[in-house]
């Protein structure tokens, strides 16, 4: 494993319940896809979410990460801070996030970085934004985002579907 485990139980922090975690740990928890950053849309109707190829403002998608993580939420208004109390009530994260997973009860993915120590296997994967974003949320108008919907942030990607603990 690329990361040690817990210094009192040997076990990895992230088999730890994610209310146990300490903040360092929560933050690395996230494999850095980017597919939460994407922009959603929501059927009025059905309630039904879905994922764009817009990125928000602060999304660099030739990186897949954020340009201002630090100060994402007083730039962005409606960035989800993410918490353990939020997940309850977030249905939009794909099924490859290692919060939900957990939040589930389910182990990481193979290919996420505290298992392989790479912060790239991510993009190898297939799971990264990088690369697949099309436009920044400023550069769109809010009627012709339905014509950025892909269905791939709510998938896993075909080569990796493996998992392990």
């Amino acid at each position: 494993m690329a990361t040690k485990g817990d210094k009192e139980t040997g076990e990895p922090f992230w088999t730890k319940p994610l209310g146990e975690l300490t903040r360092s740990q929560w933050e690395k928890l996230c494999d850095g896809c980017g597919r939460c950053c994407l922009v959603k849309l929501e059927d009025e109707d059905s309630g039904e979410i879905y994922h764009t190829s817009v990125g928000c403002d602060l999304l660099d998608g030739d990186t897949g990460r954020c340009r201002d993580y630090a100060g994402r939420q007083s730039k962005v208004p409606d960035c989800v801070r993410l918490t353990v109390k939020a997940l309850e009530a977030i249905a939009w994260l794909p099924p490859t996030c290692a919060y939900r997973l957990r939040a589930e009860g389910k182990p990481l993915p193979d290919w996420h970085p505290l298992l392989t120590g790479d912060p790239d296997s991510v993009r190898e994967a297939g799971v990264s934004v990088r690369g697949r974003v099309a436009a920044r949320e400023e550069e769109v108008e809010t009627e012709d985002l339905p014509n950025f919907i892909v269905l791939w942030p709510k998938r896993w990607p075909r080569r990796k579907k493996g998992r392990v603990a």
